[in-house]
């Protein structure tokens, strides 16, 4: 039955972001913020659809953490959902996105028009100085810049592995605070193949690291207080799950 459910989801979500991306066609020859609208109200119906599809809850906890104007947002990057969030709790999030989604069909073409940041995934020093020059005029326009310091999608009890270039770089140029975002999201929508889970999803906003501190400092900050909640929110998920290890099913690699 959690199979079907799941298969449901996926055509909901894909046959949703076809529909609303040819529905608001012509809304991408309007003002930036109409697009932002759009993208937000995609990502409420998301929401929606995981929680009466596939009995997915989704809290989102710390609120309270998030500054007032720029800041970046570092999140921890488990399922396709993660790029989504950042639309329900800020105002006008930028985010830092591999290139190659541009070619994709209504996401491409959206995420070009609210002016997020596409970059090489090579990851070259050319490509670290677009990526600062790009944040700072977003940061100088009020916004939030979002970047996953993982550069990819991992599974709950995999290891951590951080790439520093691209959030230090972002840090030291932009002299805004960094605000690590926990999540557990990858129990219930596993970072590859269709399988969902029913349980309940926490995106936990921790108090933000502040501007001006040394590289070093920084790095050990985010990773220590991202790893240490995201652990936490592993045995919570798995606890409401009724499970006591995040191995996947292997339907869902």
């Amino acid at each position: 039955m959690m199979q079907l459910r799941s298969l449901l989801f996926v055509a909901y979500l894909y046959g949703l972001m076809a529909f609303m991306g040819t529905f608001f066609i012509l809304v991408l020859m309007l003002p930036r913020r109409v697009i932002m609208w759009c993208i937000k109200a995609y990502t409420q119906a998301i929401r929606w659809g995981m929680k009466a599809i596939c009995g997915i809850e989704t809290e989102l906890r710390g609120l309270e953490n998030l500054p007032d104007g720029p800041f970046i947002y570092a999140g921890k990057h488990q399922c396709m959902f993660d790029i989504f969030v950042p639309f329900l709790v800020t105002p006008d999030p930028v985010i830092v996105m591999k290139r190659e989604l541009l070619w994709y069909p209504f996401l491409g073409w959206y995420a070009l028009k609210s002016e997020m940041i596409p970059i090489d995934r090579a990851g070259t020093t050319k490509t670290l100085r677009a990526m600062v020059a790009a944040a700072r005029k977003r940061v100088a326009e009020g916004r939030q810049v979002v970047i996953f310091p993982e550069g990819t999608r991992t599974a709950p009890g995999d290891a951590p592995h951080y790439h520093a270039a691209g959030i230090v770089g972002l840090y030291k140029a932009l002299g805004v605070p960094v605000v690590p975002v926990a999540t557990n999201a990858g129990l219930c929508w596993p970072a590859h193949g269709t399988r969902r889970r029913s349980g309940r999803i926490v995106y936990e906003f921790l108090p933000p690291i502040e501007a001006g501190l040394d590289r070093k400092t920084m790095m050990r900050r985010l990773q220590t207080d991202m790893e240490a909640s995201v652990d936490a929110l592993v045995r919570e998920g798995l606890a409401v799950q009724g499970r006591t290890q995040p191995i996947q099913d292997p339907q869902a690699t």
